[in-house]
Order: C-alpha cells, then sequence, then structure tokens
C-alpha cells in the first residue's frame, strides 16, 4: 500500500491555491472550482472546496498534513510568511513547527536536523 496523494478542505478555491503557490513556489497543475491539484514530485497535495458539493465539514486538527523542506534555513524563511500555530521545535531528528493555513487548516512543517 501506498499514499499517493491527500486533500484538505477550502473554502475559497482562489485564496487557497494563492497561499500555495506561493508556499510551493511553484504553480497548481490543475485548476478546478472544486478540486485542484498540486503535483509534488509525484504527490498530489489537492484542495477540496466542499461547499460546492453542499458537504457538511468539521474541522479539527487530528489528522495533519506534514511537508518538509530541505534544511532549516529553508524552513525558518517559510515561517516568517506564515501563521505559526505550534512554534519551531526539535522533535528526534527534526524541526517541527505548525502552521495555520489562508482556509484554517492546521499543517505541519519540518526539516531534517543535521
Amino acid at each position: 500500500m501506498k499514499i499517493k496523494s491527500l486533500y484538505i478542505c477550502v473554502k475559497d478555491m482562489d485564496r487557497a491555491i494563492k497561499f500555495y503557490e506561493d508556499l510551493f513556489e511553484i504553480k497548481v497543475t490543475k485548476k478546478d472550482d472544486l478540486f485542484s491539484i498540486f503535483d509534488l514530485s509525484g504527490f498530489h497535495f489537492c484542495l477540496f472546496n466542499y461547499q460546492k458539493t453542499k458537504e457538511a465539514h468539521q474541522y479539527g486538527n487530528s489528522c495533519l498534513p506534514s511537508l518538509e523542506v530541505e534544511d532549516l534555513a529553508t524552513l525558518q524563511t517559510k515561517l516568517k510568511k506564515l501563521k505559526v500555530v505550534f512554534p519551531l521545535t526539535v522533535i528526534g531528528k527534526n524541526y517541527v513547527a505548525e502552521f495555520i493555513d489562508s482556509e484554517g487548516n492546521q499543517v505541519e512543517i519540518t526539516a531534517p536536523k543535521v
């Protein structure tokens, strides 16, 4: 078994696309009002506008997408632009922080500790 993608719920697709284009420093791969996709080296990070299908949604943080950058300097640069809700902390062999995206989702971002 292999995980090939994940999606997060968004309220405003254009705003969410802009947020993640800035964060990932790439353009969205497939843009759609309902479901948009970023291809991150073969892994699909997707945005789902649940309101378009009138689907009920409950926010929580029991499952966090985790993004990794190559080093601490890159992580610190990214964190300057984000709303950090869990400060940069060393956990095991990684630097770890969490932020809130433009749609209210909590996301983890890490870098290996060398």
